[in-house]
């Protein structure tokens, strides 16, 4: 820690960031957007910039395909992840996407904002990480994990769904939630590098009272007001594994 990041008493300041959310809900009433209001409420209050990405607002293309490229490295076989990198490095690529790549390059902190679908992410969500997450940009080769491009930057995913609480956790009938998202959380961002936050869970929200909404919100903020101290999940470490990704013996 440097001398900078110290108040005249000695104590750690907090450092405001700049917040993507990305809000991936069809309906603009839903609990969902209250979740996605609370947080830019809350955010802004606590002196952090927040830009919203609402792919429904937006209308955004969720469909990967030959047409994200303006120019092509090779015209006749299309190999997606390849030709991100030729679009991002030679700045070919669609508008769109480079619109919300450097929105997410620019963040300190991401907030993916969603229902929970058949236990993932709404298809509209997964179209927006399929095109925008670069490979080259984001990650690339052995730059994955605690090596790759995001590494200092922070991901909290907040979900809703119809389910109880007590549905889920390890006796839950559905298993573990964070279990339920592994490929988004471990196979997604903290691929990408990103320090992935405890998520939030709005439960049974279609059939709750307007109290319980109320309660749940406040939840939410409080969630938010220690974004700086919530539990990081456990994520691989490039340093337990060869350079064939093998792991290393444990050292006894």
């Amino acid at each position: 820690m440097s001398q900078q990041d110290l108040g005249s008493n000695g104590q750690k300041e907090r450092k405001d960031m700049k917040v993507l959310l990305v809000h991936a809900h069809p309906e603009p009433a839903s609990f969902c957007a209250a979740l996605r209001d609370a947080a830019v409420d809350t955010l802004c209050r606590n002196g952090h910039e927040v830009v919203v990405s609402d792919l429904y607002e937006q209308n955004f293309n969720p469909v990967a395909g030959p047409n994200d490229f303006g120019t092509r490295r090779n015209a006749d076989y299309l190999v997606y992840s390849l030709e991100q990198r030729n679009g991002w490095q030679n700045r070919t690529i669609a508008p769109d996407i480079a619109r919300e790549v450097e929105r997410v390059l620019e963040s300190d902190l991401l907030i993916l904002n969603f229902p929970i679908f058949w236990f993932s992410m709404p298809a509209i969500m997964k179209g927006w990480i399929d095109r925008v997450f670069l490979s080259g940009a984001f990650f690339g080769g052995k730059r994955i994990y605690d090596r790759a491009e995001l590494t200092g930057k922070k991901a909290l995913v907040t979900a809703t769904l119809g389910g109880r609480d007590h549905m889920f956790g390890p006796n839950g009938v559905h298993g573990e939630l964070n279990g339920m998202l592994r490929h988004l959380l471990q196979g997604t961002l903290g691929y990408c590098g990103f320090q992935v936050l405890e998520p939030f869970f709005g439960y049974h929200v279609p059939y709750i009272s307007d109290a319980e909404r109320s309660r749940c919100l406040e939840a939410y903020r409080t969630h938010l007001g220690k974004i700086d101290t919530l539990p990081i999940l456990r994520m691989p470490t490039l340093d337990d594994f060869d350079e064939v990704m093998r792991p290393l013996p444990k050292a006894t």
